[in-house]
């Protein structure tokens, strides 16, 4: 049976050799293969207190971030200060200057909020860019539609949103219901392309009664291409008020519901084209 002590004399040697290594500007897996071992536990313990070689450290995307926060702590910010001026999480901001000594307040109460405001602020409009540029990458990226595109966009929105025979409830008709003016646009473009002109098409308001229904009523109208007195009668939602309403201001223009006459063997053409998409989604793999 071996000593203990031979045990403990193996490791340190291994320790001594390992940490000559390092200091000698080798990588673990270096260590790891001139001294065959393969354990990484024992691997971290021998090297231990020892830092790595300044070659094996990759440069980061946030080294920039770092030093600034570090900056700014010397300065005497607040770990919520340089969060908001950096756009970076307060995690982050906390692994980054934790060893540096807690800074004295420079600041009074009411300088350090509106500091807060202001970094917050430049952070929410850098979000927005962001965000605009995003949206505005992915609007040029579709381009023009062709006929058979925008076809079967439409068939694949009006399943989405459009009325539905059921077998409990025969409705064969063409009735599609929204509040998203660009929704409307698709879906007219859509009804265009097929060849549904627009004295076919019933069109009425649908929206809360305490909203501006004369603006709504000359809004979706002229979306549609048609004059006001041409709407059906409005349908108004009655107000409870109990409830808090979200959905007020001049952009609310409630809803416009639109029916096509004489549009049975219409939808009966629809269901078959969504049939036919999904057997062809379905099949595809």
């Amino acid at each position: 049976m071996a000593h203990p002590s031979g045990k403990y004399a193996a490791l340190e040697s291994l320790r001594e050799q390992a940490v000559a290594l390092r200091r000698a500007g080798h990588s673990l897996r270096q260590i790891r293969d001139e001294l065959k071992i393969f354990n990484n536990d024992i691997l971290n313990q021998l090297v231990k207190g020892e830092p790595p070689p300044e070659w094996t450290k990759r440069p980061r995307a946030k080294d920039d971030l770092r030093e600034r926060a570090r900056e700014l702590r010397l300065q005497g910010w607040t770990y919520n200060e340089i969060q908001a001026e950096l756009g970076c999480s307060k995690s982050s901001v906390s692994l980054w200057v934790r060893d540096l000594p807690h800074p004295e307040p420079k600041c009074t109460p009411e300088e350090q909020r509106a500091r807060m405001n202001a970094g917050l602020a430049r952070l929410r409009a850098s979000q927005d860019r962001e965000r605009v540029a995003t949206k505005q990458e992915a609007s040029a990226a579709i381009g023009d539609l062709t006929d058979r595109e925008l076809f079967i966009t439409g068939v694949a929105l009006y399943w989405a949103e459009g009325t539905k025979d059921k077998p409990h409830a025969r409705r064969e008709s063409v009735e599609f219901v929204n509040s998203d003016p660009g929704v409307i646009s698709v879906f007219l473009a859509w009804l265009d392309l097929l060849d549904v002109t627009r004295d076919r098409l019933h069109c009425r308001v649908m929206i809360h009664e305490t909203a501006d229904i004369d603006a709504a009523e000359h809004y979706w109208a002229d979306l549609v291409g048609i004059d006001r007195a041409l709407l059906g009668k409005t349908i108004l939602k009655k107000h409870n008020p109990a409830t808090v309403r979200k959905n007020t201001g001049a952009a609310y223009r409630g809803c416009l519901g639109i029916k096509v006459r004489q549009g049975a063997d219409l939808y009966r053409r629809i269901e078959g084209w969504w049939c036919g998409i999904v057997g062809a989604a379905t099949s595809a793999g």
